[in-house]
């Protein structure tokens, strides 16, 4: 067993390779991590930077940002290196503090899907107790706690990585390994596919099917007239109403989207980590582990994709970051989302009256603004 770095080249010579798997590894790897990095520093800067975008949410997209780009980082950089110069170029510390990094990244992306999740969870099912704990501040406290507990979390790794020179062909190699032994780690591995993978990925999908339970299965019950209420003031509730749970559902779908391609792009590393744990002779194809690190360099970049492909609040911003728009669009920008709000409010406590309880999750976050800005495509 090896660090996910030279885990396709220690375990396999690197000496073996081909220019054409130099190449092909490099450039592929290259052009991931390099549009991956743009991609997360854009969320990053979209969500600081613009007011009526800073709900509980996108603030654990922001953690889930920073997490990728760490892995794009310490797994991704470095890979390119191994491919081209066949050898561990970064010294002992270097092999230390990268595999620190690489599992900080990985754990902490896993924990950042788990706590939007039940942050969805709690703001869709369970509205009432949305409204205190699902907030933009308590967000950003568990956000640092999942941060500190990983960061603490993976301070073994400093203590289970060496160098380690390997004399191949009377060329000597030096590869970042792990220094216990295969029995040893093992039990370590199991516990870290457990609690960042497995544990996840089934609490993603018992709370998601309640999710869709709630927004996808349950009908929006009918406006009735009440209290003298104008028929032109229950049509205008009934099209926000109608608008709000649209946009809900779209968040729910890009946030689930998400999850799948997180569980889809992680699953032949995971397997072929696990397959190799039991059997004597390891499986150890070049061009399929290249196949399984590739995987992971998307998972880390493709989540900006998603994002402008399913939020159109995030297209816009993305657009206005680039094209550095002016000032009085940014007032026209603020004036729109201003009178969403308030539309949106009004429509909550409408709806709260006539005990339909999934609508006033926007109200969970009205002192930081606007719960969710995501609007369907």
């Amino acid at each position: 067993m090896k660090n996910f770095t030279s885990a396709n080249n220690t375990l396999a010579p690197w000496t073996d390779h081909t220019v054409e798997y130099k190449v092909i590894s490099a450039l592929l790897v290259l052009i991931i991590c390099a549009l991956g990095m743009v991609g997360n520093v854009m969320v990053i800067l979209v969500v600081l930077t613009t007011k009526h975008m800073r709900t509980p949410t996108n603030c654990y997209l922001v953690s889930l940002a920073v997490a990728d780009l760490i892995v794009l980082t310490a797994a991704g950089l470095p890979s390119v290196a191994d491919s081209v110069y066949g050898s561990w170029m970064f010294g002992h510390a270097g092999c230390l503090g990268i595999t620190y990094f690489q599992y900080l990244g990985i754990n902490a992306s896993s924990c950042s899907i788990t706590a939007f999740t039940v942050e969805r969870y709690i703001a869709i099912c369970h509205p009432i107790k949305a409204q205190s704990l699902c907030t933009y501040a308590r967000a950003k406290r568990i956000i640092l706690a999942v941060w500190l507990f990983t960061s603490l979390y993976c301070v073994m790794w400093f203590y289970l990585s060496d160098t380690e020179e390997i004399v191949y062909k009377d060329v000597t190699v030096v590869t970042c390994a792990y220094r216990v032994s295969r029995k040893l780690y093992m039990p370590i591995y199991f516990f870290d596919f457990g609690v960042f993978f497995v544990l996840p990925l089934a609490l993603a999908t018992i709370l998601y099917g309640l999710i869709a339970r709630i927004l996808f299965l349950n009908a929006i019950p009918k406006q009735n007239v009440k209290n003298g209420q104008h028929g032109i003031g229950i049509k205008h509730s009934t099209q926000c109403s109608s608008t709000t749970a649209a946009s809900r559902r779209q968040v729910i779908k890009m946030l689930a989207v998400v999850v799948i391609l997180f569980a889809l792009l992680w699953m032949p590393y995971r397997t072929l980590v696990v397959v190799n744990s039991f059997i004597q002779e390891a499986y150890l194809d070049t061009w399929f582990l290249l196949f399984c690190r590739i995987c992971v360099y998307l998972n880390s970049a493709i989540n900006p994709v998603i994002y402008n492909a399913m939020s159109q609040k995030f297209r816009a911003a993305f657009r206005r970051l680039c094209i550095c728009s002016s000032k009085p669009q940014m007032k026209q920008a603020a004036y729109s989302v201003a009178l969403t709000y308030s539309t949106v409010k009004e429509t909550s406590m409408i709806e709260s009256t006539e005990h339909f309880p999934t609508e006033i999750d926007d109200l969970s976050d009205a002192p930081n603004g606007l719960r969710e800005e995501l609007t369907p495509s």
